[in-house]
């Protein structure tokens, strides 16, 4: 980062410091195994939360840091993202600050009681079921019912491309409780673990985020009692819109993170390698293209940071996360594309960590609403 940052105080730098120890330790190490496996261990979310890494802004009394500052959250992610260890950086903060919100701000009190607890702990993983296999941004297209049986609802249906989906425990996932009403009719459900007819497919193979058990949900007459319901009936897409500024604002603060963490081991490797016999950042072409993302990435990063301070205020629109989320992913995949091309043919072996960054920046164009429906949220408030 070029332009000095103001964001952080003291507290916050303090906890970067001992959070980065802890990625250095305990998840960088771990990385390339976790890729392998498709998905990272449940060790690894045991001992984030034994660290107090998790759900970090939930409540003292369930076990929480009461940390009522998402400088936290953003800390958290920024850290994850900068070291490229891409799977972790993205399921992680899912849980805490895309899942456990939705939890926090409109489960029961008897669901709160039971989840919140083991999601800081690390003990459950938490998700978000939107996507079906013929309805993505189109949310009121989604045909996963839940029909209403007195005490329980009956779940039919499935999701696909689940962030966390192999390994967790309850997922936050959108039903139709009543098909006739379009958006109006979606409603949120708990489905948890060892629910009869709940079943979950293999990873997926992806072309990057190899780390990330992303996966397809399938849910058979299953029995979700009414306590796992959120808020009120039909009125799930609204709380899909409030919360999904936040879910927006976290991948932007990865996206940057990730630009800033590749574009450094360029920097480094561009001084090492040689051709012609001089180092490549002698050369023009290189030195040009290494200028333009650093400025283009540094006007990011302060764009974000922006973002952060009002979302802390509960100022930031979704129009303004929009913006971000659009702009940082757009610029990770310049920045990862620009930087391999730099690498010469070593940025397409797997091994470096350019060719990761390069597989891993594409879907953030594509996950937490496209970046054509960024476009149109951007122009609605635009054209206002």
């Amino acid at each position: 980062m070029m332009f000095p940052r103001k964001i952080y105080e003291e507290e916050h730098l303090m906890f970067k410091s001992a959070f980065e120890d802890f990625v250095n330790k305990e998840i960088l190490p771990y990385n390339l195994k976790w890729e392998k496996d498709q998905m990272v261990s449940k060790e690894s979310w045991q001992k984030l939360g034994e660290n107090g890494y998790l759900v970090m802004q939930a409540p003292e009394k369930y076990g929480g840091l009461g940390l009522d500052d998402f400088r936290y959250n953003a800390v958290f992610t920024e850290v994850l993202g900068y070291s490229g260890c891409a799977g972790p950086a993205v399921g992680y903060p899912l849980h805490s600050d895309i899942v456990a919100p939705y939890i926090l701000h409109y489960g029961t009190d008897a669901l709160k009681d039971r989840l919140i607890p083991k999601a800081i702990s690390g003990e459950a993983i938490l998700a978000v079921a939107m996507t079906e296999p013929g309805a993505g941004s189109d949310l009121q297209g989604m045909r996963t019912t839940a029909e209403d049986k007195g005490d329980h609802y009956l779940v039919n249906g499935s999701k696909t491309f689940i962030t966390n989906g192999y390994l967790c425990d309850a997922c936050v996932t959108a039903v139709k409780t009543d098909p006739t009403l379009g958006a109006k009719g979606i409603s949120l459900l708990v489905i948890e673990e060892g629910m009869e007819g709940f079943t979950k497919g293999k990873p997926f193979e992806k072309v990057g985020l190899h780390a990330q058990d992303t996966c397809e949900l399938f849910f058979d007459n299953v029995k979700v009692p009414k306590e796992n319901l959120l808020g009120k009936t039909g009125e799930g897409f609204k709380y899909l819109m409030t919360e999904l500024a936040q879910e927006r604002l976290v991948v932007a603060l990865g996206a940057v993170s990730a630009a800033e963490g590749v574009l450094k081991h360029t920097v480094e490797y561009t001084k090492e390698r040689m051709a012609f016999g001089k180092s490549i950042s002698k050369f023009q072409n290189t030195r040009f293209k290494l200028a333009e993302l650093a400025s283009e990435v540094a006007v990011a990063r302060i764009f974000v940071d922006r973002c952060v301070e009002l979302h802390n205020e509960k100022l930031l629109d979704g129009a303004n996360a929009s913006m971000a989320k659009y702009m940082t992913t757009e610029l990770q995949c310049k920045v990862a594309d620009e930087c391999l091309q730099l690498y010469g043919g070593y940025g397409y072996i797997w091994e470096y960590q350019v060719a990761r960054a390069y597989a891993d920046a594409r879907v953030q164009r594509i996950y937490a609403g496209t970046n054509e429906i960024m476009k149109e949220l951007i122009a609605r408030k635009v054209l206002k």
